[in-house]
């Protein structure tokens, strides 16, 4: 049985869907073949149960520490599996609503694994997809105009630290343990490692994080990755930077155990489970991606600005093309290759207006360029920065650890990046990433007046920073 559509999108998550949502609102008939769940990794192995888990594990620690706020209360535990189960809850409820969002914009979906085939006799060029269906059913083959894959990325492996599901994990088994460690390697301080090591930390689980680089969350800006390295210090975390994990010495039995060349010296580590956290890599085989003149540089997808392949009617978003492996940005790139099919003219991405966060407690969010990047592109700059503790909101929540700060060209004063860490700045960060749109400067900023009390004032208060003129310090 063969289907028509003027668009057919391999992959149902964040980006697709999204893009799917945008094809239909410009009335095109679209198709979403998706061999999992509706929602993609975002949904159901990432962005929303790992917060799910972070957001109990910050309600643990906060009723841990309710004397401090004048309440007290009787032994406080964790029961695992309810905490699991609130996030299965939470995880349903979106998914139903994804449902609905595809039953409400006609979108047809197929669940099973499409690939793209070369030339044939239904089409000139490679396109047309053959979904091998779930169910078992005869495949369907569906015909499109045009083409979008996103099929998004898996967690990264280390020859000899695969995942086995009882010893060595990645992110997507932690997400379904049953029961908490009492204590854990994590193989990677970047952006999900830091992530679990707060989560498992405030749980209370021993936690020893190995950093290949010099500091964790070496994307950030180095006085965020300071100040984030404190705040893990604070929680009883051990973090070992400048370390090479040497896979070929994990044992495992009695728990786990793993050699680590630090600073020219063999350590040996000790847990219960270790957790590979070393990024992503995206989803590419079995795809049909051999029927096609499509290029991979790196294991990822090759792409214009507009997100087209090599082939001009084969399109791809999200964690497939590499770049920020986000899930706000897949939506942002489905919705560009959308309207780029349509006929319209959108405007390219800026990436360097993306926002960027990190989960963790504290939390960490920036948009733009650090200051050693700023200064590595040639810019002289000026910096303004704020502390928390100056803030009566974050007094009044018991978190006045961290800052905003605040970089700025100093010939144009335009703003090239702001970089928080604190509390809830992750629902913070978008102010700043509007003052990038805009090209603001830090005069704009701090003349929008932030309401008293709330921790916006830290933003007000950084770019007043940035000339000297402060209030609060």
């Amino acid at each position: 049985m063969t289907q028509e559509y003027d668009l057919v999108i391999l992959g149902g998550g964040t980006g697709g869907y999204v893009a799917a949502i945008r094809a239909s609102q410009l009335g095109l008939k679209t198709a979403i073949v998706e061999k999992g769940k509706l929602g993609g990794t975002c949904l159901h192995k990432g962005c929303i149960p790992s917060k799910a888990l972070l957001r109990s594990a910050e309600v643990y620690a906060t009723a841990k520490n309710s004397e401090t706020f004048g309440i007290t209360v009787g032994e406080v535990t964790v029961n695992f599996t309810k905490v699991q189960e609130r996030k299965e809850k939470i995880v349903e409820q979106l998914h139903k609503g994804v449902h609905h969002l595809m039953k409400q914009g006609k979108i047809d979906v197929y669940e099973g694994l499409g690939r793209i085939l070369g030339p044939s006799i239904f089409s000139p060029m490679p396109g047309t997809i053959s979904v091998e269906m779930n169910n078992g059913e005869e495949n369907e083959m569906l015909l499109p105009k045009n083409v979008i894959v996103a099929t998004g990325s898996r967690p990264r492996t280390l020859p000899g630290l695969e995942a086995d599901g009882q010893y060595v994990m990645t992110s997507d088994e932690a997400l379904v343990m049953e029961e908490l460690p009492k204590s854990i390697i994590i193989v990677g301080g970047g952006v999900i490692g830091i992530e679990w090591a707060s989560m498992l930390a405030d749980f209370g689980t021993e936690v020893t994080v190995i950093e290949y680089a010099d500091r964790i969350v070496p994307t950030e800006d180095k006085e965020v990755s300071r100040e984030m390295q404190r705040a893990m210090k604070k929680k009883g975390v051990k973090i070992i930077t400048s370390a090479k994990v040497l896979s070929e010495t994990l044992k495992k039995g009695d728990g786990v155990s793993i050699g680590a060349e630090v600073k020219g010296e063999t350590k040996e580590f000790f847990a219960e489970k270790l957790l590979v956290s070393v990024g992503r890599q995206a989803n590419v085989e079995g795809i049909g991606l051999e029927n096609t003149e499509i290029e991979l540089e790196k294991g990822y997808l090759q792409t214009n600005e507009f997100f087209q392949t090599k082939e001009s009617h084969i399109y791809a978003i999200g964690d497939v093309i590499g770049g920020l492996q986000l899930a706000h940005v897949a939506s942002h790139e489905g919705i560009v290759a959308v309207e780029h099919i349509a006929g319209g003219n959108p405007d390219p991405i800026d990436y360097t207006l993306v926002s960027k966060c990190i989960y963790s407690s504290p939390e960490a969010a920036s948009v733009g360029l650090t200051e050693d990047e700023a200064k590595e592109k040639g810019f002289e700059v000026k910096t303004g920065k704020f502390s928390f503790k100056a803030i009566g909101k974050a007094l009044v929540y018991g978190e006045s650890d961290g800052f905003v700060k605040i970089i700025a060209d100093k010939a144009t004063n335009d703003i090239l990046g702001v970089h928080m860490i604190g509390p809830h700045v992750t629902d913070m960060i978008s102010e700043a990433g509007l003052a990038k749109v805009l090209d603001a400067t830090p005069w704009e900023v701090a003349h929008t007046i932030h309401p008293h009390p709330t921790l916006s004032e830290a933003i007000g208060e950084a770019a007043l920073a940035v000339e000297g003129k402060a209030i609060h310090s």
